[in-house]
């Protein structure tokens, strides 16, 4: 028999639950309990302090509550706040991790020990369960700005420090931001909502992710912006608009069919003028291998500055297929994005202008596509199409990559350049090369048989993020949900010679070229979990933007 004070304390209890209801839903309290993982906030304030240990159970006076006496509750990281919950349903026994933490991360190795593992599960469930009037400022990763070079613009502490030589250099150069990021469609987050279980549902709303957009875009402050996923509903009545009352000119280009988002490249008005705007669409009705709505925007800028020569800046953005298992749509979409480029970047002299190519390219560092991106080769005979991206450890799709990957009727050669433009060329070239071409011929189809296997592309490429952070080892993240935290985001350009932040390899042949002076550091998974992911309060796409300062070199 239970003392009476005990007795009396299990009515008061019960009446409580049965009377005034005091388990409201949604109350503000910060004594609190998650229901199984799933239901809403629900006060529930203790009517003492008490010291609760890890096998803490309900005692059977608790009436209503009997039924879940022999469930596992389990304390709640904020023990001061006397918040605890039941266990969630993805839990299969009392301490095994839900099954969204187990996923590995394709082409990614674990190098935390389970002790770092442990504490990283409770930091990332503890915030989870944070309360939403937390401050919006504790909520948020800090990036800091990597330098290359002193003169960097955005180096504040030397702007009024600048040298004669530097006032000189600048006579011939030009200073310039690009930004690129996948500001995450509403029609795909709403089609994919598995991805977002992490996010409470309010900060999944298109009126609250724009806003948080914008302000991103304004301080961050880029002369050109790269934006992927841009809904095209919300680019005419929204998007356009707001860019536009920050100084910006847009571009876009929306995906075929019934796909509603594009591509958007915005520029400010001040920094550049627009020579060309040129939309690829990557579908083609007589080609059953491009059935897919992906597009590609390359631009061709002129600097609003004085100098010798007449300078131009190509800038391309695409978003290529996400399906892991079809890498030869992926290499496809590539090449027809290329070949654009090489149409628009050519210079007078042969030579091409400098090249910046941004977009969310379904691809992780180290995988085929990338290597040829940076490379400039690709070798692909005996490739599985899906190992062509690397997003998965183990991919399904083990069908072998054609040779030609692409049908001649594309119009594009294994060069990656248009093959009717590059006959026009030869044409226009004078009889000489003409005869020359007449006597070489069984040569060419020779050397064409012998590189049927081998895809090229003009340009020298380098990657402004290094995709590792070269003291841990740890990758960089570009883009971190329920599923996935992974880089597949990228910024390339054509590097000058004496640019020391490119990668080996890279060559000067282009029209003066571009040197990185700086860019936006990025995060790790780990980073990105200790604010619930993406997206959150602060940043509301599941893509980090991507932000890098250039120097235009004249010559």
């Amino acid at each position: 028999m239970l003392p009476r004070h005990v007795q009396r304390l299990g009515r008061d209890w019960i009446a409580h639950w049965n009377g005034s209801q005091i388990l409201a839903l949604n109350s503000p309290v910060s004594s609190c309990m998650r229901w199984a993982g799933q239901y809403p906030w629900a006060s529930f304030p203790l009517p003492a302090p008490v010291d609760f240990s890890a096998n803490w159970r309900l005692p059977p006076f608790f009436g209503p509550w009997r039924q879940f006496q022999n469930s596992n509750w389990q304390l709640d990281n904020f023990t001061q706040s006397s918040c605890f919950h039941l266990p969630n349903p993805s839990m299969k026994s009392e301490g095994e991790e839900p099954l969204t933490k187990k996923r590995r991360l394709s082409g990614q190795h674990d190098t935390s020990t389970p002790e770092e593992e442990t504490n990283f599960s409770n930091q990332k469930e503890a915030l989870c369960l944070s309360e939403e009037k937390h401050s919006s400022k504790k909520g948020t990763v800090k990036r800091h700005w990597e330098y290359f070079c002193q003169h960097s613009r955005t180096m504040k502490i030397f702007e009024n420090k600048e040298t004669e030589q530097s006032n000189t250099e600048s006579e011939a150069t030009f200073d310039f931001t690009v930004m690129s990021y996948n500001i995450l469609s509403q029609n795909l987050l709403e089609d994919n909502s598995h991805l977002y279980k992490h996010c409470r549902q309010r900060l999944l709303i298109w009126t609250y992710r724009f806003p948080n957009i914008l302000q991103e875009i304004k301080q961050l402050d880029a002369d050109v912006l790269c934006l992927q996923e841009v809904q095209e509903d919300h680019y005419r009545t929204e998007i356009k608009s707001s860019l536009e009352s920050l100084g910006y000119h847009c571009e876009y280009k929306m995906r075929t069919g019934r796909k509603p988002d594009g591509c958007a490249i915005c520029f400010k008005t001040s920094k550049f003028s627009l020579i060309s705007s040129n939309p690829v669409e990557f579908f083609r009705h007589d080609i059953p291998l491009l059935d897919r709505d992906n597009v590609g925007l390359v631009l061709l800028l002129q600097p609003r500055f004085h100098c010798k020569t007449n300078a131009a800046v190509c800038i391309a953005n695409t978003h290529l297929l996400y399906n892991p298992r079809r890498g030869d749509i992926k290499l496809t979409q590539l090449a027809m994005l290329l070949a654009e480029i090489a149409s628009v970047a050519p210079q007078k002299d042969g030579t091409f202008c400098p090249i910046i190519i941004c977009g969310d390219f379904n691809s992780v560092p180290g995988s085929p596509l990338y290597r040829f991106i940076k490379e400039g080769k690709l070798n692909y005979e005996g490739l599985a199409i899906g190992k062509v991206s690397g997003q998965e450890q183990f991919p399904r799709g083990q069908r072998i990559l054609s040779i030609p990957i692409w049908p001649k009727k594309l119009g594009i050669s294994q060069n990656c350049v248009y093959e009717i433009k590059q006959q026009q060329k030869e044409e226009n070239a004078g009889e000489k090369l003409e005869a020359a071409k007449l006597d070489n011929t069984q040569e060419i189809v020779i050397a064409s048989e012998k590189l049927s296997s081998k895809l090229q592309h003009h340009f020298k490429l380098s990657s402004v993020y290094s995709h590792y952070f070269p003291e841990t080892g740890i990758p960089e993240v570009t883009t971190c949900h329920s599923r996935s935290a992974v880089t597949v985001d990228y910024i390339f350009y054509s590097a000058a010679s004496d640019d020391t932040a490119a990668q080996p390899g890279a060559e000067d042949s282009f029209h003066g070229g571009l040197k990185l002076l700086g860019r936006l550091a990025l995060l790790t998974e780990k980073d990105l979990w200790t604010v619930n992911g993406l997206p959150n309060e602060n940043n509301s796409s599941d893509h980090l933007p991507l932000l890098a300062e250039f120097r235009l070199i004249e010559r």
